[in-house]
């Protein structure tokens, strides 16, 4: 089988889980004998671009010709079996879909996040959970500039949606869909998606085992962007009433020196660690107590979940969106109201005091990974998802010859 794989790799300096995600798929499926050709795009490649051709790009959103024609000539000179999209944002565009379409080959999309049908790709507002444009006209994304700030470059997201819920093209030109959990799912049929279309597939990690230092001493974990959506400023503010419990901040963003001068001004027992190498993450999260994840945005299918489980690490996160749907409540970890750092502080204090509890937690987090989150577990899953894709748009052509 030859997999056509096509991707918009973010920017070096902003690393996103979906570049990771789609490395891991297609060292996956590489490995376990697939042949693999790839359309990519970086946006590193947009950084000496001119003005013009920023805007170009822009407008070119929603239906790009140059893609569609880049991507047909590429299709005729390698003859994938199916393509399967991760990002097409903003250099390729849904003309991608009409490229595989019209020479023959079907279309599969894992969706890591909400761009399809919301401009912001969070469904998220102002520091909380927001769903005013699903199902309906994007003015209210218009209205509060949920694009960085511009209303020009919402205008231009709102246009490619709008657009192509004109046309249909989500539904009429992809055979398949791959959300990474069921509430994502839900808020894909909300918007229009259909249904049966919508399967459910989890990340993974590529590995099994892992080797990490003993313990030195206790502390907690934060992985993740130091930016408003991930909550941090309520995991400090819960921070001062936790009990002999050291927190390392993993991560760098745009409120790291705020957050920093918070630290220093209550005499938290807290260390910022910026960026780490993967390795040293694991190793990191890997000697933790528990790893807490205080997201108030909904989320995809955080890899940091995924690493905690495969390293035995509860979690504590907020009840909300697909973590609520993730984590287990007193199995694998425990859940707090989103933005109560009073509940958040409640529910560290209580997990830490009962040994008992966070022993039978390491070993449920263990036993959650190798039943669900190997890459064997997800190779079955992806290549009989590609089988029965190919199979239906085969017979599907059969009855219309």
């Amino acid at each position: 089988m030859k997999v056509l794989l096509i991707h918009n790799f973010y920017r070096s300096s902003a690393p996103s889980g979906e570049d990771i995600v789609y490395k891991h798929e297609r060292k996956l499926l590489e490995n376990n004998g697939l042949s693999i050709v790839a359309y990519e795009k970086f946006n590193d490649d947009l950084d000496d671009s001119s003005t013009i051709k920023r805007i170009k790009i822009a407008l070119d959103g929603a239906w790009s010709k140059q893609t569609y024609q880049e991507l047909s000539e590429f299709i005729i000179r390698t003859k994938p079996d199916i393509a399967h999209i991760h990002s097409i944002f903003p250099q390729i565009s849904p003309s991608a879909y009409a490229a595989c379409q019209d020479n023959g080959v079907p279309v599969i999309q894992t969706l890591h996040n909400f761009r399809p049908i919301c401009p912001g790709a969070l469904l998220m507002r102002d520091g909380i959970p927001c769903e005013d444009c699903i199902g309906t006209n994007l003015l209210p994304s218009l209205v509060h500039r949920c694009y960085r700030d511009s209303l020009l470059a919402t205008g231009a997201i709102a246009w490619q949606i709008t657009r192509n819920r004109m046309t249909d093209t989500y539904n009429k030109l992809v055979n398949k869909y791959i959300t990474l959990t069921k509430f994502s799912k839900s808020r894909y049929v909300r918007a229009g998606f259909l249904e049966k279309k919508i399967t459910v597939k989890s990340n993974f990690l590529p590995f099994t085992s892992f080797t990490v230092d003993e313990h030195v001493q206790p502390y907690a974990v934060f992985v993740g962007r130091l930016t408003p959506e991930k909550g941090v400023h309520t995991l400090l503010k819960a921070w001062k009433y936790i009990k002999n419990l050291p927190l390392k901040v993993i991560g760098d963003g745009e409120l790291r020196q705020e957050l920093e001068e918070l630290v220093s001004s209550l005499q938290l027992p807290v260390e910022f660690l910026g960026f780490r190498s993967n390795t040293e993450v694991l190793d990191i999260v890997g000697n933790a107590t528990l790893q807490i994840i205080p997201s108030e945005c909904y989320e995809g299918f955080p890899m940091v979940v995924l690493e905690a489980y495969a390293l035995g690490v509860p979690i504590v996160a907020s009840r909300i969106g697909s973590l609520e749907e993730i984590i287990t409540e007193r199995e694998t970890g425990l859940k707090f109201e989103p933005g109560n750092a009073d509940d958040l502080a409640e529910k560290v204090n209580n997990l830490i005091s009962d040994e008992q509890l966070l022993v039978t937690m390491k070993k449920n987090a263990q036993e959650v990974f190798k039943k669900h989150y190997t890459a064997d577990a997800n190779f079955k899953m992806l290549y009989s998802l590609y089988q029965q894709v190919i199979k239906e748009n085969e017979r599907k052509n059969n009855e219309c010859c």
